[in-house]
């Protein structure tokens, strides 16, 4: 069986019969039009594509905001997953909703006429569903990353103007009560004009290795994690600058997640996955899909479909990803970062410095262990794991108490679905809501840092996609009003 995925596209009279031989009885019937006449009016939604992470938005729609929406369509290439949706739906109490191939994507919209669709596939897909969506006169909800490449951008971005439908991106962190507590901060002034940025970012070897697992391993899928992951990292710094990137400088290398690796842990060889290896007593990279219930039911069930393995070897070959990222940004502000990210830490989470005219704002947010699939907290923060410190130009460091939230993302999770889903969300005066330019804003600056790689030349974003609108941003001090003199012979700490 191969380790690939499945193509995006399946041929309707091979789904359709697969539909059938699974049980999915809801798949072809009439069901459709009495499903909708069903239900009282409420903002529709569709979801296209089921995996673990369209679980989030599916108990949100069928649970909490009930009352506010209704999932009315569910569209996915693996009509195994597809059942296991719908059997979601049947335990929340909800009607359960038609499902669809991909081929069969516009007639889901027709058929159930959903205002929004939501977009969970695969990274390298995203473009074709929210093109089509808003051709289709939708509006679009999708995961980070927008998608992930430069071309792909355009296409997105051209989709937009022409039809007029609005895009959101879901950037949860911008959500989470600690990070929009910096956002604060740096509104306010109080350290002046931020000049550069320090961040490090670091993925342990749980939950990052776990990419090593996935589809996410494969360029071709992902274009790897300056887009699946530092597209988060990136929009953050973004928005606490409110600027725009211009020019990207990086390198990047895989050093960890290799079958020399392997052999020096005392590894025999690498192998192609979990499920079957011969050395899985051994190895601490092991992962038990038959014992996780949920990823038993979503992904190892669910192979004789597509042949997609979810516990592929972190140190085969074919990996081409990286794991170790250097990058430095130069703003249209004049204001410059610097990360990194490294996917096999001690810890994870991350730390970040903004040096500012009056003064460094340090925070730093220590993440509990994540596996995507599993019963763990995405995003979660560690017991005592918010660390914010305020350190004026000359004087005393100050500690600052953090903003708390509970659930994923830090609490961003519960924040963003409230203004997704309830109708009269209130004012948001930090503009948390992602727009399609901000999610072009983030993934360009991994585009640029990919091109990086494989030329070691910098790469100015405009260049990628010309005419790049900035997004709405809440506003940020002014970097050419009159500044305090710093106290002279002031204690240094």
């Amino acid at each position: 069986m191969s380790s690939e995925l499945a193509p995006a596209g399946v041929d309707r009279r091979t789904f359709v019969k697969t539909l059938s031989a699974a049980g999915v009885g809801l798949a072809l019937s009439g069901a459709p039009t009495a499903f909708a006449e069903a239900i009282a009016p409420r903002r529709r939604f569709a979801i296209v594509g089921v995996g673990s992470r369209h679980r989030m938005y599916q108990m949100a729609i069928e649970k909490d905001y009930v009352a506010h929406a209704m999932l009315v369509g569910l569209c996915d290439s693996n009509p195994g997953r597809l059942e296991v949706a719908q059997r979601l739906s049947a335990k929340n109490g909800a009607p359960v909703p038609p499902v669809y191939g991909p081929a069969d994507f516009e007639r889901m919209i027709k058929e159930t006429k959903p205002d929004f669709v939501i977009v969970t596939t695969m990274d390298s897909t995203h473009d074709d569903y929210i093109v089509r969506g808003m051709e289709a006169g939708c509006d679009v909800i999708t995961e980070k990353p927008l998608t992930n490449t430069a071309e792909k951008c355009q296409r997105i971005l051209e989709a937009s103007r022409r039809t007029g439908r609005h895009l959101r991106v879901t950037f949860n962190y911008r959500y989470s009560p600690p990070r929009t507590q910096v956002k604060d901060i740096l509104m306010s002034g109080e350290i002046g004009d931020v000049l550069s940025t320090d961040f490090h970012w670091m993925l342990n070897t749980a939950h990052g290795a776990d990419y090593f697992r996935r589809w996410h391993s494969h360029k071709k899928f992902s274009q790897g994690l300056m887009l699946h992951k530092a597209s988060h990292h990136f929009d953050l710094v973004n928005w606490w600058l409110g600027a725009m990137p211009e020019t990207v400088w990086a390198v990047g290398k895989k050093e960890f997640y290799t079958p020399a690796m392997a052999k020096r842990f005392g590894l025999k060889s690498h192998h192609e996955r979990c499920h079957t290896c011969p050395e899985k007593g051994e190895c601490g990279f092991f992962m038990d899909l038959a014992a996780s219930p949920d990823l038993k039911e979503l992904y190892l069930d669910q192979e004789h479909y597509d042949g997609y393995f979810r516990d592929q070897c972190v140190f085969r070959p074919e990996i081409d990803i990286e794991d170790t990222m250097n990058v430095m940004v130069r703003y249209d502000n004049g204001s410059t970062l610097s990360y990194s990210l490294n996917a096999f830490n001690a810890w994870e989470g991350y730390t970040i410095a903004f040096n500012g005219t009056k003064g460094r704002l340090e925070h730093t947010i220590v993440e509990s262990t994540y596996v995507n699939g599993t019963d763990t907290v995405q995003g979660g923060i560690a017991e005592n794991g918010v660390t914010t410190r305020l350190i004026p130009l000359r004087g005393a460091p100050r500690k600052i108490e953090p903003w708390t939230g509970v659930g994923g993302h830090g609490g961003g999770d519960k924040v963003m679905l409230d203004e997704i889903f309830l109708p009269d969300a209130p004012a948001d005066k930090y503009l948390r809501a992602s727009s399609v330019h901000a999610g072009a804003a983030s993934i360009l600056i991994g585009v640029a840092a990919n091109k990086c790689f494989e030329t070691g030349q910098p790469v100015k974003i405009a260049d990628l996609v010309p005419g790049l609108g900035k997004p709405t941003y809440a506003p940020m001090p002014s970097r050419t009003g009159p500044l305090p003199m710093p106290e002279a012979n002031a204690r240094r700490v």
